[in-house]
């Protein structure tokens, strides 16, 4: 991960960073690592959207090593970010491509809102960038400022888009867009879709239509489905992959938003919680703010490490 990414990674975490440490310094200041410190670490870890069952083993893991002893607060960040990092490392996998399914279909999923047709943009600019024919399909048939933002992104990432009128039956547009994607070569197809969660029942019908029509064509497609989240929802994050996975088979995450986000703790609780790998973060707007996901510098980021 480049040092500019990782600096505006940092930045971005800052307020996380002060959200999960700033009391560490007045818990930990020459004081033992006792009972009472403890509990204070692990109502802060819990406030820090990391989750009970995260602060429960980091909680232990402080017990089992340093229970009694006097520790500082750059200790504990430190021994914070080993823990978070082991954590992290097991669901940090970059979204491998297999070359024999031409083209590759990627099923974007996400909450209206969440950063999802950025996202798909961001992706199809770096497809790009590696020589990938690349196409997209605006399946948000029911939002018209989803497919022109999709369009605007095509356009900068060299992408061509499928649309279709207003309205129109996204399984219908999900069919039309892999025939073309097939006859024209292409490598990626990514699948925009819409995110309306105040009617779980359709949204559900919806996805499944989409999955089903594009095994027509392809038996195997899609070959990803990916959860796009903002980490600003903080734990609303959590019920959201709960609902999406009951709706579809998820096979990884991209958490956007980090960017000013004091509630970055809640990628690790995702991690230790679901286990789905998470395929890269999002730090902001541009096209290139979006990279693989690296669990040591994200939870030095996380600590202000």
């Amino acid at each position: 991960m480049a040092s500019g990414f990782f600096g505006r990674l940092k930045a971005g975490l800052s307020r996380s960073a002060a959200k999960l440490t700033g009391g560490i310094a007045e818990v930990f200041t020459k004081r033992k690592l006792d009972d009472a410190a403890l509990e204070e670490l692990e109502e802060q870890l819990i406030a820090a959207d990391l989750g009970p069952a995260v602060a429960a083993r980091i909680i232990r893991n402080f017990r089992g090593t340093r229970f009694g002893k006097e520790v500082s607060p750059q200790e504990v960040r430190e021994t914070l970010a080993a823990e978070i990092s082991k954590i992290l490392a097991p669901v940090a996998r970059p979204l491998a491509l297999d070359a024999t399914k031409k083209p590759f279909v990627i099923l974007m999923a996400g909450v209206n809102g969440a950063g999802k047709t950025t996202t798909i943009g961001k992706l199809a600019a770096r497809y790009r960038q590696a020589g990938l024919l690349t196409m997209l399909a605006a399946g948000d048939t029911f939002r018209a400022a989803a497919v022109e933002q999709l369009q605007v992104w095509g356009t900068r990432a060299g992408a061509q888009v499928v649309t279709a009128p207003p309205n129109s039956d996204a399984a219908s547009l999900a069919h039309d867009a892999l025939s073309r994607a097939q006859k024209a070569g292409a490598d990626i197809l990514l699948i925009d879709t819409a995110g309306r969660l105040h009617n779980k029942t359709a949204l559900m019908e919806e996805l499944r239509k989409i999955i089903r029509v594009l095994r027509k064509l392809d038996e195997s497609a899609p070959h990803a489905v990916l959860l796009t989240l903002d980490a600003t929802t903080g734990q609303n994050a959590m019920n959201q992959v709960k609902i999406f996975r009951d709706m579809v088979e998820l096979s990884g995450l991209i958490v956007t938003k980090l960017d000013g986000s004091a509630r970055g703790g809640i990628v690790v609780a995702l991690a230790e919680s679901f286990g789905l790998p998470i395929h890269a973060v999002g730090t902001g707007e541009q096209i290139d703010d979006l990279r693989e996901f690296d669990p040591e510098e994200f939870a030095r980021a996380l600590v202000g490490e």
